[in-house]
């Protein structure tokens, strides 16, 4: 028999924070561009403070980026991931010797400069900082989650059992558990640390014993994240929303409001207000407008596999760095990170990797779509959002750049966002995630 040991923690209150007078007014009728997690859950939030919301994609709703991730809410995930600043993680990552990092060397040589500042924000000093802030945004991620999936009756999608990292070796085990004990401390997120026989009886589909697991007890998964995503864009519609697909690309300052492409048919909407949800995209939309907003982007790619074993619980494979999570169209693998251009034609060397070691763990079965998904990280070299106000155009609102936590904190900065829109009071602080930080 193996052992658990659970560690509870008390529930962290939240701080109300007042937002600056100047920044909120009345909001009159509003586009949001973007139908991922982010812009849905801004436009949901914006509609309950009685603003008429327009919102577009060039796609349905969760058909990008939030279709292709893990499935987690992952309320554990209050550090930001750093730049592998210790030596045997950055040799692995220079060599290409491991599935969580691959890169394509023109895209790392144009993404230099995000990468200097994202390794200068990753020096412990400064990480530290940045998580101070970080974590006031992921401590919120069930709260804020549970009244929408209650709303948009998704509750089958979810299930609210933990996230379980799973280690080859008792050494990186052993770090691991004094980091997250460290955690526990600090930011009170629960966990129980599993052996390796405790493991092997909670997911018997494990073809071999592990050194152990640390199982993160406050995690949602979700087994199908598109589909979450659109019971949220149905509630919206419900609710008496417009949903439509159109480009984004479009957007003109028009008449002291704005103006997108709303069809293909040509046909344009107007509002006063507009938010940039597109993730990885919106570097680009707003380039032309004068914002040089340093974003980059990590890609990632997913396979589902049928027919082989299953798991209870999602488990990354902590040492090679990708996830397996079981969801409605089977056991999904989700890869680590890709330096490569947005929107560059797929790699399937990461992919590979990951498969074969994780065959090392259990029968995969075979695969179920065909080409596998492949998705665009919208990262920051900061590690923090960009959620609020342009510093250059009135009726002009950011919110984007959630790295691998769009899925999770997509109601969270919604939240936030739309208080600074309306005025009054932000639920948390809301200057760290400011867009002027780039001004």
């Amino acid at each position: 028999m193996g052992r658990a040991v659970v560690t509870e923690s008390a529930t962290v209150p939240r701080t109300a924070v007042p937002v600056q007078p100047n920044l909120g007014s009345p909001v009159g009728p509003t586009i949001v561009l973007g139908a991922g997690m982010v812009g849905v859950c801004t436009a949901l939030h914006l509609q309950q403070r009685g603003v008429e919301v327009l919102l577009l994609d060039r796609r349905g709703p969760g058909e990008e980026t939030s279709h292709g991730n893990a499935g987690v809410i992952q309320q554990e995930a209050v550090t930001p991931y750093p730049f592998p600043w210790d030596w045997p993680t950055l040799a692995g990552a220079l060599m290409q010797r491991t599935p969580a990092i691959r890169w394509q060397g023109l895209a790392v040589v144009a993404m230099l400069p995000q990468l200097a500042r994202y390794a200068w924000h990753s020096l412990p000093a400064r990480h530290q900082r940045i998580t101070q802030a970080y974590s006031q945004l992921v401590r919120h991620a069930n709260a804020e989650h549970q009244p929408l999936i209650d709303a948009a009756q998704a509750q089958e999608l979810v299930t609210r059992s933990g996230f379980r990292f799973a280690f080859r070796s008792a050494q990186a085990l052993d770090a691991a558990a004094q980091d997250a004990e460290r955690v526990r401390q600090q930011f009170g997120v629960p966990f129980a640390a599993l052996d390796g026989p405790c493991l092997q009886q909670v997911e018997p589909a494990l073809q071999r014993e592990l050194a152990g697991a640390l199982h993160w007890t406050s995690p949602w998964s979700v087994c199908d994240p598109g589909a979450l995503v659109q019971r949220y864009a149905q509630l919206f519609v419900k609710r008496g929303g417009t949903l439509v697909q159109g480009n984004a690309h479009s957007l003109q300052a028009h008449g002291g409001g704005w103006r997108v492409q709303a069809s293909s048919a040509g046909e344009w909407s107007h509002a006063e207000q507009v938010v940039v949800a597109l993730g990885p995209w919106s570097g680009q939309l707003v380039r032309p407008l004068g914002y040089r907003i340093p974003l980059f982007v990590k890609r990632g790619y997913h396979q589902h596999h049928v027919g082989g074993g299953t798991l209870n619980l999602p488990l990354l494979d902590a040492e090679r760095g990708y996830v397996l999570a079981p969801m409605r169209q089977g056991l999904r693998l989700t890869t680590g990170a890709e330096l490569a251009a947005l929107d560059s034609p797929p790699t399937p060397a990461q992919l590979v990797m990951a498969q074969a070691s994780a065959n090392e763990l259990l029968e995969l079965g075979a695969p179920a779509n065909q080409p596998p998904w492949l998705g665009n990280r919208p990262c920051m070299p900061d590690m923090l959002p960009v959620v609020g106000p342009a510093w250059r155009h009135k009726g002009l609102w950011f919110n984007f750049g959630h790295g691998h936590q769009g899925f999770t904190l997509g109601p969270t900065t919604g939240r936030l966002l739309a208080e600074q829109m309306a005025g009054g009071t932000a639920f948390i602080d809301p200057q760290p995630y400011w867009p002027s930080r780039f001004g």
